[in-house]
């Protein structure tokens, strides 16, 4: 009963304390009043403790020389054991960051206690670092993104807090615009040394939505991000073989980038990187990692310049020639050959007089680089035969799954179980991917026959593995040839909405279906050892 008395006693004493400081005209008269309320925080009184976190911040401003003071007690109420207490002091930190020598301070506490595993806790550090980022959005969102770069234990925490309460309001908190997406950007360029492949994505989503890196943005914004991306990608090391996680960044980058490469940023980096340190070693790559790769190198080549194209050329031709058979065989791989005959008619689109020397063309641009004067007849001779041998060998097989896909139909009225029409639906779809794949591959080839071959730097062929546009496709006899190149500075094509682009954006961002996601291998960048690796994509 005593402790009853005196507690309740604490609690009267407090109340007459708020109540005298809020009538007083001067308040800084009555200073001792705000240290007694500050020193109730040492007291036993749970109640006395709450109604001290609510009476601290109220007359925080009226007493300067005691705000250090204040604020330490604050930062005591926030450790207690009981919920309500800091509850209740976490409500009362907005009111203290209208001082902004203190804003970074309680926004690190607040983001600190987005740990907790209180619901009803939680909750009050989002509001309450919602209310301090609107009053300070600079002096609270530095702190935070220190605990990122620094790879702290509560990193992840942050990472969710900006991905579901800041990044969305982006409109409203990011003012003046030019000024705070460039703050905000040079924050984010300093947290992702080190991150997981999802965190990644969703920073480099992030600035890909601000006005700065927008459709208007200069070309040197796009090479902004291509530079943060490259970053990533680690295109300074040496590659090695066996690092499968380096192979799977790599990829990822690349889809990353693809959306900015088409808006102008140069892919010049990855494709040096590409040329001298993976085609060497393409052999002893992992198979499924290969066709990753190539199918990456496809997607932007309708985007290369024509220096690149020069220098990527040749490696394309040597894969080619690995791929392609000189003769009729039973089997090749149509997801290779179709991703390097897209890719090389895109090349040689750019630069049509490498294919001289590389293939035996004669395409004259009346350039020193023709070389119209040497002979490369056995090129052209070896290509060709090679483009005979692969339309036989594909038409061979188109034939036999034709007729083996007129019994999918029939095999899925028979299907006893859903899991054996799952099964066999899905075994149609990769037939009838296979199908286009050698499709594409005879329309790809057909016009490579001529001494003087048109290239296709359009985009009438849709990759097997992209998307499908809506429009019936072209068949195979009615695709129209493009006129034979004359140099390589004709007027680009024209991009159009939808298509590839939108699905390079769609598959870049949502994320890729293949490349090891899911795997759990780690990155751990940085020597931290914390095990984040692009397999972790969310």
């Amino acid at each position: 009963m005593a402790a009853a008395a005196a507690d309740a006693a604490e609690v009267e004493r407090l109340y007459e304390l708020g109540e005298r400081l809020s009538s007083a005209k001067d308040k800084s008269e009555h200073a001792a009043d705000y240290e007694a309320i500050i020193a109730a925080v040492k007291g036993q009184s749970v109640k006395a403790k709450q109604l001290a976190a609510q009476l601290i911040p109220r007359f925080f401003r009226s007493f300067p020389a005691l705000a250090t003071r204040a604020m330490s007690a604050m930062f005591d109420l926030v450790e207690m054991e009981e919920l309500a207490i800091r509850i209740q002091a976490i409500r009362g930190f907005p009111l203290l960051g209208k001082d902004t020598e203190f804003v970074s301070k309680i926004a690190d506490i607040l983001g600190q206690l987005l740990t907790s595993e209180e619901n009803v806790e939680r909750d009050a550090v989002h509001k309450a670092l919602m209310s301090l980022t609107r009053q300070d959005v600079k002096n609270s969102l530095q702190p935070l993104f220190k605990h990122v770069e620094s790879g702290s234990e509560i990193r992840e925490k942050i990472i969710c807090f900006l991905r579901d309460k800041v990044f969305p309001l982006k409109a409203e908190l990011l003012k003046p615009q030019a000024e705070m997406e460039r703050f905000i950007t040079d924050l984010i360029k300093k947290s992702v040394q080190d991150v997981t492949g999802s965190e990644f994505e969703l920073f480099m989503g992030f600035l890909r939505s601000l006005s700065i890196f927008g459709d208007s943005a200069p070309r040197e914004s796009f090479q902004e991000l291509i530079e943060i991306i490259q970053a990533q990608a680690d295109l300074d090391s040496q590659f090695n073989v066996s690092d499968i996680d380096h192979i799977e960044r790599w990829i990822s980058c690349m889809y990353m980038a693809l959306p900015i490469f088409m808006r102008g940023a140069s892919s010049t980096k990855f494709l040096n990187y590409f040329v001298k340190q993976i085609v060497p070693a393409f052999d002893k790559i992992p198979e499924e990692k290969k066709l990753d790769l190539l199918k990456t190198i496809a997607a932007s080549s309708p985007y290369t310049a024509a220096q690149d194209s020069r220098q990527l050329l040749p490696s394309v031709v040597q894969l080619l020639k690995k791929y392609m058979p000189g003769k009729v065989v039973e089997y090749i791989n149509h997801n290779y050959v179709e991703c390097l005959l897209y890719t090389f008619h895109h090349l040689a689109h750019k630069t049509p007089n490498t294919t001289n020397s590389l293939c035996g063309y004669k395409i004259v641009t009346g350039q020193p680089s023709d070389r119209l004067g040497e002979d490369f007849s056995e090129h052209y001779k070896d290509f060709t035969e090679r483009l005979t041998g692969t339309e036989e060998t594909v038409r061979a097989a188109s034939k036999r799954l034709t007729q083996g896909m007129a019994d999918f139909n029939k095999a899925i009225s028979s299907a006893k179980t859903e899991g054996e029409k799952t099964k066999i639906k899905s075994d149609q779809q990769t037939a009838t991917r296979t199908m286009r794949s050698y499709n594409n591959i005879l329309a790809m080839t057909q016009p490579l026959h001529m001494k003087s071959p048109s290239f296709m730097g359009d985009k009438k062929i849709t990759l097997s593995w992209m998307e499908q546009p809506k429009k019936p496709a072209a068949t195979i006899a009615g695709v129209k040839r493009s006129q034979p190149a004359t140099n390589g500075n004709g007027p680009a094509s024209k991009k159009g909405r939808g298509g590839m682009q939108n699905q390079l954006v769609n598959r870049a961002f949502e994320g890729l279906s293949y490349g090891g996601r899911g795997s759990g291998r780690g990155w751990g960048r940085g020597g931290r050892g914390r095990g984040r690796g692009w397999g972790g994509y969310r």
